[in-house]
């Protein structure tokens, strides 16, 4: 977390505060939950108190923002990794509209804003953003299957963000990206990593690649996953097996195919 992030789509992360509560089943391993009561922070849950920052802290991306400015780059800043920036609490109110304020302090950071709640997204940014939404404030929502990929989007469309994206992580089953795919920018997958992981079939990502590429869509496969599975073959058709890798995350991708070895972003605006 924070400066030189190891997740591979982004550079840095940032999170306003610390906490969330389970909202589907892409919640049930989450890797933020378990860090946090990891470290003793007592903060998921509806009743639970979040953990929340000082200056410091939010100083943080000013100083990177000037870094990418002094370089004459953009840097991608996830927000926030270990919270949901929309979640709806009216202590959450304050630094909401502080993070708002960031964002536009700091232009020459593209800001990742994913989220499980984007039906909460349009009362939740500043009104002028849905007369100007700033090409620096990318929004997303996570899919991990079809009822949510689905229920989500419905939402998403509503927002006039300039870059919208989806992440399949955890993938927790295939999907159908048709109706999605034209109101997105970018699509990250992953198989699901850390005690408990569910499997992930290596098909279900292989199609996400493909109805990317064949819709035009920028798509990042992230990683296969703690348990990726194929197919045994025509004589065990009623059987699979999971791939034998040597990275625990799936994430290396000099063990996949060369067909899911594809990480692409979205243009920058």
């Amino acid at each position: 977390m924070g400066k030189d992030s190891k997740i591979a789509w982004t550079d840095h992360t940032f999170s306003p505060w610390w906490g969330c509560q389970r909202v589907s089943p892409g919640c049930e391993h989450c890797y933020a939950e378990a860090f946090a009561k990891r470290v003793g922070q007592k903060v998921w849950g509806p009743t639970s108190p979040r953990r929340f920052f000082g200056d410091k802290h939010w100083a943080e991306p000013l100083a990177w923002n000037r870094s990418a400015e002094k370089d004459g780059a953009r840097l991608r800043v996830f927000c926030s990794s270990m919270a949901d920036v929309f979640e709806a609490r009216q202590d959450l109110d304050e630094p909401r509209v502080r993070l708002w304020q960031l964002i536009a302090d700091t232009p020459a950071l593209d800001w990742q804003l994913l989220t499980k709640r984007p039906e909460n997204v349009l009362a939740m940014v500043p009104p002028a953003w849905l007369e100007g939404w700033p090409a620096n404030a990318w929004l997303g929502t996570t899919t991990e299957d079809q009822k949510r990929l689905e229920a989500r989007m419905a939402h998403m469309r509503r927002v006039p963000a300039l870059v919208r994206f989806l992440s399949a992580e955890p993938l927790l089953e295939p999907l159908n990206l048709a109706e999605a795919l034209p109101d997105v920018s970018w699509v990250i997958v992953g198989g699901e990593s850390g005690p408990g992981a569910r499997p992930c079939h290596v098909d279900w990502i292989r199609s996400i690649v493909g109805q990317c590429i064949g819709g035009d869509v920028p798509v990042f496969v992230k990683q296969l996953g703690l348990k990726p599975y194929v197919d045994a073959g025509a004589l065990y058709e009623d059987f699979s097996r999971l791939l034998k890798l040597r990275d625990s995350k799936g994430g290396n991708w000099d063990e996949w195919d060369e067909d899911l070895r594809v990480r692409q972003f979205p243009a920058v605006l």
